[in-house]
């Protein structure tokens, strides 16, 4: 089953078109590559590019695509087709390829994706890819939208979208420590005698809010998150014919 995530941005369509189609926005905001680098081409060819994803400080796995565009339609749409395979034995994924398209309408633009691959490592690679890298997969392509949204509604820098969630991130955790802090020790530990006994009525009432809030409270305006992004198409979205004219062309 392949990955489907859609958003929607209050922005001009030419600028998103311009922070996704050129390489070097693009690896700022999308968390699934460390490096896209447009590989030479010429006059008439379709765009190739090579990408590479850090897996552990000293693990990167890469692989090459190729990628066409079709710059407007009668109605406004454009629409992008790539085809991507990574040689790399580590990498989970062997092929896939996939689309991007951009539906303006009169509040902004609807940006959605589409893409699917072939993983490899026999049954054990399927297993994984199903429990746990496309799950994965399927977030950080929403989580990765959201920043992208607000780099271009609010003015918040991908790197700064980052250090944000990340800073939300470790606020929730502080939070769900001291809950079961509490949870086991039936109060907050270390505390001066009336403040113990004030900790010991009140922690066990606010428990179940505490946990509550870390785990499913809204993440804040300024900070990306997957869960704004849909997961499934409302009508039928396809990228007709190019994936198609990418398979002619090789």
């Amino acid at each position: 089953m392949g990955l489907y995530i859609e958003t929607h941005i209050r922005a001009d369509l030419d600028e998103l078109w311009a922070r996704t189609q050129d390489a070097a926005r693009h690896r700022r905001w999308d968390l699934r590559f460390t490096e896209i680098d447009h590989l030479p081409r010429a006059e008439g060819e379709p765009q190739r590019f090579r990408y590479a994803t850090r897996v552990l400080p000293f693990l990167t796995v890469s692989g090459t695509g190729v990628a066409a565009g079709e710059k407007e339609r009668a109605d406004g749409t454009r629409t992008s087709a790539l085809r991507f395979v990574s040689p790399h034995p580590l990498s989970l994924i062997a092929e896939g390829s996939g689309y991007w398209r951009y539906v303006p309408d009169a509040h902004g633009v609807r940006f959605l994706t589409g893409y699917d691959y072939r993983p490899r490592w026999g049954v054990l690679g399927a297993l994984a890819d199903r429990l746990v890298f496309r799950p994965l997969m399927g977030w950080a392509t929403a989580w990765s939208f959201d920043r992208l949204r607000l780099w271009l509604e609010r003015g918040i820098t991908p790197e700064r979208a980052l250090r944000n969630w990340l800073a939300e991130l470790a606020v929730r955790a502080l939070a769900l420590a001291l809950c079961l802090t509490v949870l086991a020790h039936g109060s907050l530990p270390g505390l001066p005698g009336p403040f113990a006994d004030a900790t010991a009525y009140l922690c066990p009432l606010l428990l179940v809010p505490g946990v509550f809030l870390a785990l499913f409270k809204a993440p804040l305006a300024g900070t990306p998150a997957a869960r704004r992004c849909l997961r499934a198409p409302t009508t039928r979205t396809r990228a007709p014919g190019l994936l198609e004219t990418l398979e002619k062309r090789g």
